[in-house]
């Protein structure tokens, strides 16, 4: 995608959602910040991750990790480049259900 891009139709497909939730997983895994606080905000453990990679509820908690940091949450979308409205789309698309932001 580009730059900040807002995509037209805000109905992400689930497969297209779980691939950018992962990309959101590997960004959160390769910055040892990131990391450190997903695990202590979370509980989840460092090792879990890789197994539970294709979790959806997993996925939807790295989501929501980026959206409690605004600082990850942007350089997440400017990496990815789009705009993090989108990113909402994608939890939506993950859990089914709206969210409260």
């Amino acid at each position: 995608m580009g730059p900040n891009v807002i995509l037209k139709n805000p109905i992400i497909p689930s497969d297209t959602a779980e691939t950018i939730a992962l990309r959101a997983l590997a960004y959160v895994v390769g910055r040892d910040t990131a990391l450190k606080q997903l695990i202590a905000q979370t509980g989840v453990a460092p090792s879990s991750l890789h197994e539970r990679a294709s979790d959806p509820a997993l996925l939807a908690g790295v989501l929501d990790f980026l959206f409690s940091n605004e600082t990850f949450l942007v350089d997440f979308c400017e990496i990815e480049g789009f705009s993090p409205d989108n990113l909402d789309h994608v939890r939506q698309a993950l859990s089914g259900a709206p969210t409260d932001w």
